[in-house]
């Protein structure tokens, strides 16, 4: 049979079901869902981007991107500013460098980051690089090891408005009470059509993570 045919006694009207309906329904409403979600934490990285939680932490953590023999990227260098900025405002006594290199490289991020950092004034002391890490994921759980050892708790971290809610995310799983305070200068934060770009960039890495809680490679620009 290709339908069940069923008798409306109300108003004396012949009815056939259509088999295929509930599955066009179900596909339907599986397709909205994931579009909903898509689209909230599109909104939600969004958000988070446009606000600066800064606040006293017991580390300001400097997300690592491109290096050139030792000298930082504008992506980079947007961040150490950004850092150096804070550290002078109080926020922290302690930075943490993170990043590591890419096979021929001289320096690691986290070291090319220490360097602009002491040469700007800040104590070779009050600063930690951890040269590890080729993607976000990598890099705050590295940051997670460094910071039990000396016992800190909290992080400030700095990135790029985009990067925020993610990195972010990954800090607080790691076992870091975290805020984020995104720089708001450097390439990334120069168009609006960048903007768009890193949006739905960060929000299907974001996805991808909360899925697998892996990383999901994102490449360029220090997003991964």
């Amino acid at each position: 049979m290709s339908g069940v045919t069923f008798h409306d006694t109300a108003r004396g009207v012949r009815h056939r079901s259509r088999p295929g309906r509930p599955v066009r329904r179900l596909v339907f409403g599986a397709v909205l869902v994931a579009l909903l979600v898509l689209v909230g934490t599109g909104v939600r990285v969004w958000q988070v981007a446009r606000v600066d939680q800064a606040r006293q932490a017991d580390m300001i953590v400097v997300l690592g991107a491109a290096q050139y023999n030792g000298e930082p990227s504008e992506v980079l260098q947007a961040r150490l500013e950004h850092a150096l900025d804070l550290y002078r405002q109080g926020y922290s006594d302690n930075i943490v460098t993170v990043g590591g290199n890419r096979l021929g490289d001289n320096y690691t991020e986290a070291e090319a980051s220490r360097m602009w950092l002491t040469e700007h004034g800040v104590p070779a002391g009050n600063v930690v690089d951890v040269e590890t890490g080729r993607d976000t994921l990598r890099s705050i759980r590295a940051v997670a090891r460094v910071a039990e050892q000396h016992a800190w708790h909290t992080a400030l971290i700095v990135s790029d408005p985009w990067h925020s809610l993610r990195s972010r995310t990954m800090a607080d799983n790691a076992g870091l009470r975290a805020w984020t305070s995104p720089t708001r200068t450097g390439p990334i934060v120069q168009t609006r059509e960048i903007q768009r770009q890193y949006i739905m960039r960060e929000t299907a890495a974001l996805l991808y993570y909360r899925l697998t809680h892996s990383s999901a490679e994102v490449s360029g620009m220090g997003l991964g």
